[in-house]
C-alpha cells in the first residue's frame, strides 16, 4: 500500500502495525515513492541476505571461463 506523506504521519502507528502484518510500506510524497517502511523482522532478513562481493566473485562457478590472457600483440596507436 502506498501512504501519502501527510497520511503517514497522521496514522504512524497504523502505518507500523500494517508494516509488521502485511509487509513493507511504502510513503509518497507528490505522487512519487520517497521511503518505505519496513518490520524490523524484516529488515534482519534484508541484512542477512546481503553478501560481501568479495565473496560473491570467490563463490563463482569458473566452469567453462577461458581465463588466459590474450598475449597477442597489441593494436597499434597513434596519437
Amino acid at each position: 500500500m502506498a501512504w501519502q506523506i501527510q497520511e503517514a504521519k497522521a496514522k504512524f502507528s497504523e502505518l507500523v502495525q500494517k508494516a509488521i502484518d502485511e509487509g513493507p510500506q511504502t510513503i509518497t510524497r507528490r505522487g512519487k515513492d520517497v521511503a518505505v517502511v519496513l518490520s524490523a523482522a524484516e529488515f534482519e532478513l534484508m541484512k542477512k541476505r546481503q553478501v560481501d562481493f568479495k565473496e560473491l566473485l570467490a563463490a563463482a562457478p569458473l566452469e567453462g571461463i577461458d581465463l588466459e590472457r590474450d598475449k597477442s600483440m597489441p593494436r597499434e596507436f597513434e596519437w
